[in-house]
């Protein structure tokens, strides 16, 4: 009664206190402060963890102990509190339990666990993968978002560092499917930058074919991709020759062969480049495949249109060994950069011509097309003109596109007015992460030109904003705002860079002729 009799008194007191008079209200208010105390409340709890205090539960990883609390644990992950909560599970009765993790997560244990208890961690590209996969094992949300987050800003970085390859595998393998769509336009657009990794040699077969049948992979040509594939092939030998005995070996590597080097477009190659591969080792190790591949090649260069139907018909995916890829070659791309970009006045343009080969077959001769390329890099300015029509004259008033745009000017349409001629263009637009400079973004299109229609406009190549930050009326810029744009590379991040890569884009081989 007595303890009753208290709390009575207590509410008592707190319901008067809650109906005091207005005029106290005013002096409450005027006089009250939000006090926020939480960093001590924090360190409070990191203390527990630190001076193993009070803890209810041992965790060991690899023999080492970990002392915890449950009620820590199964607030930070659901996967603790399925586990410690659940009646049915033979852990949540025990007061030690033993985890199982990969050799690479068990010297980062420690950190993952006092993350629970402080909410700080140090990542790096490094480590990034063990602590998301623990995060990934233990479904502790907040954390795989900040370990995505870091890879998402730090994928250029993974790439020299040699462990992109193996970010994508694991995310590809996870479901995490936003990041590992990033992850595969670096590697497909920086793929010479990646394969000089030894990460690259890591590549699991049907991730890397599935990569090598994308007609928007980048690359100098064809023979390039042939020679990075070598690489990845010699890393398959090494590893497999302490796995496997010799006569398994030989067999498994022809079919890595085989699967890797189907994909590789052999009629891209030159007719001189075909004939230099007959001095590759691999080559004639594997003599019966590759020059049945390279037949294929030659017949496509001397107008064997019959044979090229034919692969195209009973081959799968035979009609991609004619499709050009995104090639930097010379012969299909020219290089366009615009430096001092923020001296370059609103509106102002800068023009690029250039030649690119008409015809992707070698009995086609050499014949280019020659084109003339302007970009509008901070809008596009129409002055107010006078359009003649049947009714009068019409006053067309000033007009201005805010859009990064890109004008392409085919000079020699066929001649022929119902004729076309259809290519396939790329833009490939450079940037900076973390100091190295790749390609960080890829338009791509095919289109028809001809004598009435010359000239194809591509607007938004990049974000407007990004690239030309709005001043305030003083003449200076907010801290957002005074960004550098990542889309701006060069020593002193002032250059906008471009490769426009323009090639012949064949249905079948009709359009060789």
């Amino acid at each position: 009664m007595r303890t009753r009799s208290k709390m009575e008194e207590i509410n008592k007191n707190d319901k008067e206190a809650n109906e005091s008079p207005s005029s106290s209200e005013g002096s409450e208010a005027t006089d009250s402060i939000e006090v926020d105390n939480s960093q001590t409340v924090l360190l409070k709890i990191a203390t527990l963890y630190a001076e193993r205090l009070m803890n209810d539960i041992c965790l060991v990883v690899d023999g080492i102990e970990y002392p915890a609390h449950r009620l820590i644990l199964c607030a930070s992950s659901d996967v603790f509190q399925v586990m410690l909560m659940s009646p049915q599970w033979s852990e949540s009765q025990e007061s030690r339990v033993t985890l199982q993790e990969t050799p690479q997560c068990v010297p980062i244990f420690s950190e993952f666990l006092r993350y629970f208890y402080t909410g700080q961690i140090r990542i790096s590209h490094g480590v990034v993968l063990p602590i998301l996969s623990l995060a990934d094992k233990y479904n502790v949300k907040d954390l795989i978002s900040l370990c995505l987050d870091y890879m998402e800003n730090h994928i250029a970085l993974a790439a020299i560092h040699g462990t992109l390859v193996s970010w994508l595998q694991y995310t590809l393998n996870c479901g995490h499917e936003d990041i590992t769509q990033a992850f595969q336009n670096f590697i497909k657009w920086n793929l010479e930058l990646v394969a000089k990794t030894t990460d690259f040699g890591n590549f699991e077969l049907e991730v890397l074919v599935t990569l090598l049948h994308q007609s928007s992979l980048v690359i100098k040509d064809e023979m390039t991709l042939y020679k990075c594939l070598e690489s990845w092939l010699d890393h398959q030998t090494n590893r497999l020759r302490t796995q496997l005995p010799a006569k398994e070996l030989d067999t498994t590597l022809k079919q890595l062969v085989i699967a890797v080097m189907s994909a590789v477009r052999f009629p891209m190659m030159s007719p001189r480049q075909l004939a230099d591969l007959l001095l590759s080792p691999l080559t004639q190790k594997y003599k019966e495949f590759f020059v049945e591949r390279m037949a294929i090649g030659m017949s496509f260069h001397s107008g064997q249109h019959e044979r090229v139907r034919e692969v195209m018909r009973t081959e799968e995916e035979g009609a991609l060994l004619f499709e050009p890829r995104l090639y930097t070659v010379d012969t299909c791309s020219s290089l366009l950069t615009i430096e001092n970009f923020h001296s370059l006045r609103s509106y102002h343009t800068r023009t690029l011509v250039f030649s690119s080969h008409s015809y992707l077959a070698d009995y086609a001769g050499d014949q280019t097309c020659e084109w003339v390329v302007d970009i509008y890099p901070k809008g596009v300015w129409f002055k107010k003109f006078f359009l003649i029509v049947w009714q009068g004259t019409v006053e067309m008033p000033e007009h201005v596109i805010r859009s990064v745009r890109l004008s392409l000017t085919c000079k020699e349409p066929p001649v022929n007015s119902e004729a076309d001629r259809r290519v396939k263009i790329g833009v490939l637009i450079y940037g900076l992460q973390d100091g190295v400079e790749h390609i960080a973004r890829v338009m791509e299109t095919i289109h028809r030109f001809n004598k009435n229609d010359r000239v194809l406009n591509l607007d938004d190549l990049l974000p407007f904003e990004e690239l030309n930050p709005q001043r305030s009326a003083a003449g200076t810029m907010n801290n957002a705002e005074s960004a550098i744009s990542s889309f701006l590379v060069g020593p002193n991040k002032d250059m906008l860079k471009l490769h426009i890569v323009i090639s012949p884009a064949n249905q079948n081989t009709h359009d060789e002729i």
